[in-house]
């Protein structure tokens, strides 16, 4: 009798139920700087493989802290000596790859923030400076 009772309550409560769930488009947040570089930067700067700056190293993190934030995200975005434009991640979005390279600045003695629109705005000019400049040493 008790199985009956059960069936006849779950064949009427879960049409009702899978009606008035709402479905789940709640935005997922951005991953935060850490989960990035973790992610997609840790392999080489956690170890230091070809020089990469290890975060914590104020010694080493000094002079790119100087470059400022636009500037030096620009040019780990575009490559430099080993290390491959975008970290090799072409999975990553200029705003994702611009979280962990703040992370791993705050983790270094710098004050750099999350990109808002502006420092994103600033990082994109700077990028796009770089690849003109990049394009014309080689076409020229």
């Amino acid at each position: 009798m008790h199985s009956s009772l059960a069936f006849v309550l779950a064949a009427a409560v879960l049409p009702v139920a899978a009606q008035t769930a709402a479905p789940t488009s709640a935005p997922i947040a951005p991953r935060d700087g850490q989960a990035i570089y973790r992610d997609a930067c840790m392999a080489c700067h956690a170890s230091g493989l070809n020089k990469a700056p290890k975060p914590g190293d104020t010694k080493e993190w000094a002079q790119r802290l100087r470059e400022g934030q636009s500037d030096l995200t620009a040019v780990a975005w575009t490559g430099i000596r080993q290390m491959p434009a975008k970290g090799g991640r072409d999975d990553l979005s200029l705003e994702e790859f611009s979280r962990a390279v703040a992370w791993m600045a705050r983790q270094s003695g710098g004050s750099w923030q999350d990109p808002d629109a502006a420092m994103l705005a600033r990082i994109q000019a700077a990028v796009k400076k770089r690849e003109a400049r990049a394009k014309k040493t080689t076409s020229g």
